[in-house]
Formats: C-alpha cells, structure tokens, sequence
C-alpha cells in the first residue's frame, strides 16, 4: 500500500469516527421523514396535474360535441337551401369533428387511468409514510430514554466527563484547604516561638522580648513556690503527707523490739 493510500484510508477512518460522534440518530430519522414528506407532496402535486389535464380534455369533448351538433345542423339547413356544396363542407367538418373527439376520449381515458394510479400510489405512500411517524417517534423516544439512562449511570458511577471535571474540582480544593491549614498552623507556630512577629500587635521587637522574659520569670517564680510547698516543715501534730507512708512502716518495724523489752 503506498504513501497516500495509506493517507487516504486514514482520513476516512477519521472522518467516520468523527462524524459518528456527531451522528444524532433523532436528526436523521427526522430528516428522512421530512424527505419522504416531500416525495408525498411531489406525488400530491402530480396527481392535481394529472386530473386537470383530464378535466381540461373533458371540457374540450363537450365543446366539440357542441360543435359537432352546430356542423349537422349547418348541413342540413344548407341541403333544405339547396347548397349541396355548404352541406359536403360542413359534413366534411363534422367528419374531422368526429375523429378528433374520438382521439381526445382516449386521451381522456389514458388520463383516467393514469389518475387512478397515481391516487392509489399516493394512498399507499400516504400510509408508509404515516407508518413511518409512528416508528421515528417511538425510536426517538426509546434514544431518548437510553441518553438519559446512560448520562445518569456516568454521571453515578463518576466516569462522565462532567462528573470527572467535578471531582477533579474537589480533589484541588481539598488539598488547597489543606495546604492553606498547614500553613496557618506554621505561621502559629512560628509566631509562638518568636521566629515571626505580628505586624498586627503594635509592638516592637524589644517590647516583645520584654513580655517573653517577664512570662520566662513569671513561670520560675511558680516553680520556686511549688518547691518550697514540697520541702516546707509539717505542722504540729500533723504528718507530712509525704513521709506519712514512711512513718508507718518504721513504727511496724521497731514493734517486736518493744513487746521484747516489755517482757523482760
């Protein structure tokens, strides 16, 4: 296969996948139902010809059947004035008469005909068509229902164009909420342990560090205190809550000691 076959074959293998994505099966029925609508119309329309021009030679036999009686008359008063000649003239007249309605009744039967042809083929074409109609429709419906269906199953299980585009949205919110969270909770941090200042508070660099040492000593103080609560002596009578568990168990301790002297 040569170069351009090859192009060729391509091309058309690409002009008929695309154009069969562009395809709307309810276009097309539509559409050859408006072209058989028009062949009816066209068929109507020969018809009508048809029976005028019957109608037309109808009218011209009646004129001519007129005539006909017009030239047997002449004939017959041109006999009755002895004009032999008048008479031959207008018999040889009535004679031509004759044989050109006999032409036209022909034709006239030929139209007939023909008309009731073309009445019977119209009636035909009339019900396909009507049949037709019926069919598009119900075929349009059914295309209609299985779209909906299938955009609904997409649109469900997420593989739809639209529904991908939407979750593909929501994945880059979330992680730009995400990355906006840690970030703030950074910034928190950073301003917590100093690294930052907040431009906000209106306060300088060395009012800032003057507050982080009066909150460092304010913080021993309140450990200094605790610990002398812990080493403070216990009052009269009173146990530290602390050496009491002590206490007890020397006092268990030294008991046998005692009995010992008491018996002695």
């Amino acid at each position: 296969m040569s170069l351009s076959q090859r192009i060729a074959l391509l091309f058309k293998a690409k002009a008929s996948k695309a154009l069969d994505r562009a395809e709307d099966p309810r276009e097309t029925l539509d559409y050859s139902y408006q072209q058989q609508l028009e062949m009816l119309q066209k068929v109507r329309r020969g018809l009508a010809d048809v029976a005028t021009s019957r109608k037309r030679v109808e009218l011209q036999l009646q004129q001519l059947g007129g005539q006909l009686s017009k030239l047997q008359q002449q004939a017959a008063s041109a006999m009755t004035a002895g004009r032999e000649d008048l008479a031959r003239e207008a018999l040889v007249r009535r004679s031509a008469t004759q044989q050109q309605m006999a032409d036209m009744a022909q034709q006239q039967e030929s139209l007939r005909a023909e008309q009731d042809k073309l009445t019977a083929a119209s009636q035909r074409l009339q019900a396909k068509v009507e049949a037709f109609r019926v069919q598009k429709e119900t075929i349009k419906a059914r295309y209609t229902a299985a779209e909906a269906q299938s955009r609904i199953g997409e649109a469900v299980s997420g593989i739809s164009e639209e529904m991908s585009d939407v979750g593909l949205a929501m994945q880059r919110a979330e992680d730009k909420t995400a990355q906006l969270q840690a970030r703030a909770g950074a910034i928190d941090e950073l301003l917590a342990s100093g690294a930052l200042e907040d431009a906000t508070s209106g306060k300088d660099d060395i009012q800032l560090e003057l507050e982080r040492v009066a909150s460092a000593s304010d913080v021993e103080a309140q450990l200094a205190s605790l610990r002398r609560g812990l080493h403070a002596p216990p009052e009269a009578g009173a146990l530290p809550a602390a050496s009491a568990p002590a206490a007890i168990g020397n006092a268990s301790a030294t008991s046998p000691d005692r009995t010992s002297e008491e018996q002695s």
